[in-house]
């Protein structure tokens, strides 16, 4: 059986705790902060668990981690 193949696109955007979960960063803070609140920028800082119907699919991308 060959070796399965990591997808490096989601390796590079995603964290896998030893529990499990899988952790990302928030989308859109690059450019065009200015016109969000502050409370939206704040946010966007933070790192967040993805949701559980994610978690499958990315899992299947990442084999061996």
């Amino acid at each position: 059986m060959p070796k399965l193949k990591t997808r490096k696109s989601i390796a590079k955007r995603i964290k896998l705790t030893k529990k499990g979960k899988v952790l990302k960063k928030r989308a859109g803070q690059d450019h065009f902060n200015a016109r969000e609140s502050g409370k939206i920028t704040r946010k966007k800082r933070r790192i967040t668990k993805m949701s559980k119907a994610n978690v499958r699919n990315i899992k299947a991308q990442l084999p061996y981690s």
